[in-house]
């Protein structure tokens, strides 16, 4: 092997690495349009149905059904936030999560009635901290900051909104069209397993999306109950946050916990510390607790493992080692991904023993 030999590896090595980087600097640069393309593709397998009943049944063409289907899916998020939007409003208000000073404030009182609770019980807490001015070590801003960041991303998400129903309304559309492109673009010996893994992956995507809704739905039903029994106020706007949060798996619900026994003791404020706030929120954390009790053990195996084809212990290790590599959002998308790859896997490796033993299902 001469020199030059060796220098034009290394220079191949070298440009086949600079490509990569570049391509990944580019996919990271454009992952907005990426998420817009997913999430129109995504509504488009849902829809598809739509489109081929009003095509089918109603005699429409094929630009009127698409025109419809969209017309009803704004039609049904604009009912729902017209239903829930102004209440979580409402209530949002009254909680004054926005509020930095009336947050301080209260958590300030909050903080002296606990110090006296413990005074009460022998625990001088004033022993500790005499020097310390814990209000001035508060760093509450970082709340309605939180909230504030949430809401301006909010505002923006219009461009997003519109982008993804632009995208959408095409694929709907050109889906012919979009299909004879792909086809010629695969080679004719995976067409059929490429087209097999589409349908399998629309329909398990879409039981669990489905599945993930009444999931929630249901938490955010159980959640209300509890913090209603317990004459917890703003028990709409708080059962709705913790449920949302659920959408972390594991992580989640722990932090709707802390969050609802938090926004139960600030909004206790004027009572009695020891018979009625403090009670109020161990009533309202072993309530919570019941809750997640009922979710992990009922809700998430009979939904998620029906609606994905798997075994729950196998969706509980996905999620905890898409924790490890990718942090929250690693948990959260674990489960479609993870559910694509199964179908894929098992379309175009249907020999391998491992790949037909997590798929036997499929």
């Amino acid at each position: 092997m001469t020199s030059k030999t060796i220098a034009n590896g290394i220079l191949r090595a070298v440009g086949v690495l600079a490509l990569v980087a570049l391509g990944s600097w580019f996919l990271y640069s454009i992952q907005s349009v990426i998420i817009y393309l997913a999430v129109a593709l995504i509504l488009t397998l849902i829809c598809y149905p739509v489109v081929s009943f009003l095509k089918a049944k109603c005699k429409f063409n094929n630009f009127w059904a698409v025109i419809t289907t969209l017309f009803l899916l704004i039609l049904f998020f604009f009912l729902f936030g017209l239903m829930f939007v102004p209440l979580i409003s409402s209530q949002a208000d009254s909680l004054s999560l926005l509020n930095t000073e009336a947050i301080e404030e209260k958590v300030t009182l909050l903080y002296y009635d606990l110090s006296l609770y413990l005074i009460d019980h022998g625990i001088l807490v004033e022993d500790i901290f005499q020097d310390v001015d814990v209000a001035s070590y508060m760093n509450l801003n970082i709340i309605p900051s939180f909230l504030n960041k949430i809401i301006s991303t909010l505002s923006s998400i219009g461009i997003g909104i519109a982008s993804v129903l632009f995208i959408t309304f095409f694929f709907l559309k050109d889906r012919l069209i979009f299909m004879a492109g792909a086809k010629r673009i695969i080679p004719d010996s995976l067409e059929e397993e490429v087209l097999n893994s589409l349908k399998k992956i629309n329909n398990l995507l879409t039981r669990y999306f489905l599945g993930l809704l009444l999931q929630l739905f249901i938490v955010f039903i159980l959640y209300f109950i509890v913090l209603l029994i317990f004459g917890v106020e703003n028990a709409f706007v708080i059962a709705f946050i913790c449920a949302v949060l659920n959408i972390i798996p594991y992580v989640g619900p722990l932090i709707g916990s802390v969050l609802a026994v938090a926004l139960t003791m600030i909004g206790g404020i004027g009572g009695d510390f020891q018979t009625e706030i403090l009670p109020k929120a161990v009533y309202v954390l072993i309530g919570f607790f019941v809750v997640q009790l009922i979710d992990n053990n009922l809700n998430q195996p009979l939904i998620f493992s029906s609606s994905t084809k798997s075994h729950p212990l196998e969706i509980f290790l996905v999620i905890l080692i898409a924790g490890m590599v990718s942090g929250i959002v690693g948990m959260i998308i674990a489960v479609p991904i993870y559910t694509i790859l199964k179908v894929v896997a098992k379309e175009f490796f249907p020999e391998n023993k491992f790949i037909q033993l997590i798929t036997r299902k499929i």
